[in-house]
C-alpha cells in the first residue's frame, strides 16, 4: 500500500497557531489531548508499518525514542500498535516515571503494562548490538526551546548513529518548527510525519537534510477550527481519501 501525494493547497502554521489549535481542539471543540495523541500513534505506526516494516511489522525490530510531553505519548502509542502487531519494540524515555505529563503518562504506564522492553536513555548499552529495522523519534515536538541537552541530545546522537532509518513524529528532534533552524544535535529523519498541519519551520531550506520524506496526518481536527477568527486560516479536506497524505 502506498500513501497518496495531497493534491490540495496546504497552509503551513507557526508553532504559536500550533498552540492555538491545541487549545481550540480542547477548549472549544472538546476534543481531548488523548484521542489526538491516539490518532497522532495509530497513524504513525501505520506509516511505519507500510513505509518501512514491508507492510508486515511480525519480528522486526523497533526502537522506540520517546520524551516526557505530547510528542512522547504520541511516540508511545506507535509503540504499543506495533508491539499488538508482533514487532519486537524496545522503548527508551529520557525521564522516569513520574517525570512524565499526565496524559502521556498514561500511555507509558499502558506499554508497561503490554510488555515491551522499557530503558531509560542512560541506559542504552542495554541495546548496544540490536539491528534495529527503524527508530521512530518522539523525544521532542514543537515546544522545543534552544539546542537539545542533556539526555535527549543523548538520544538524538544515538539514534542519529544506529544506522537504522529514522521516522520523526511531527518534527525532527531538534529542529525549530517556526524558524527551521537546526539546533545541535538534531535528528537527521529518514521520513517525518507533521500532525494537523505542516510546521513552517520544515520548509525550511536548511531543513530539507533532516526532514527526509514529509507526510501530514490527520488528528482529527476540523476544518472549520482553522478558520476560528484567532486563526483565519483556509484549509480543505485534505485527508479525504487517507488518514495520512505525503507532501514532500
Amino acid at each position: 500500500m502506498t500513501i497518496p501525494y495531497c493534491a490540495e493547497h496546504v497552509p503551513h502554521v507557526s508553532t504559536s497557531q500550533m498552540v492555538e489549535v491545541d487549545r481550540l481542539m480542547i477548549e472549544e471543540y472538546r476534543i481531548e489531548l488523548m484521542q489526538m495523541m491516539e490518532n497522532a500513534g495509530r497513524n504513525l505506526a501505520h506509516l511505519a508499518r507500510v513505509r518501512f516494516l514491508d507492510s508486515d511489522p511480525r519480528g522486526k525490530k523497533v526502537a522506540v525514542a520517546a520524551g516526557a510531553g505530547g510528542n512522547g505519548g504520541g511516540a508511545l502509542v506507535c509503540a504499543r500498535r506495533l508491539s499488538n502487531w508482533g514487532a519486537d519494540v524496545r522503548v527508551v524515555v529520557t525521564q522516569t516515571d513520574d517525570w512524565f505529563r499526565p496524559v502521556p503518562g498514561r500511555q507509558l504506564a499502558i506499554v508497561r503494562r503490554l510488555g515491551p522492553t522499557v530503558v531509560q536513555a542512560e541506559e542504552l548499552e542495554e541495546l548496544a548490538g540490536v539491528g534495529f529495522d527503524l527508530v521512530v523519534d518522539g523525544i521532542i515536538g514543537y515546544s522545543l526551546s534552544g539546542a537539545p541537552a542533556g539526555v535527549a541530545a543523548q538520544l538524538i546522537r544515538w539514534a542519529n548513529e544506529s544506522g537504522a532509518p529514522i521516522l520523526a513524529l511531527d518534527v525532527p528532534s531538534g529542529l525549530d518548527t517556526t524558524s527551521g533552524a537546526v539546533y545541535d544535535p538534531a535528528i537527521r529523519a529518514t521520513a517525518t510525519m507533521t500532525l494537523a498541519l505542516p510546521k513552517l519551520g520544515l520548509e525550511a531550506p536548511d531543513a530539507e537534510a533532516y526532514v527526509g520524506e514529509l507526510y501530514l496526518a490527520d488528528i482529527s481536527v476540523p476544518p472549520a477550527l482553522y478558520s476560528e477568527p484567532s486563526l483565519g486560516i483556509v484549509v480543505g479536506q485534505l485527508f479525504a481519501e487517507s488518514d495520512i497524505v505525503r507532501l514532500a
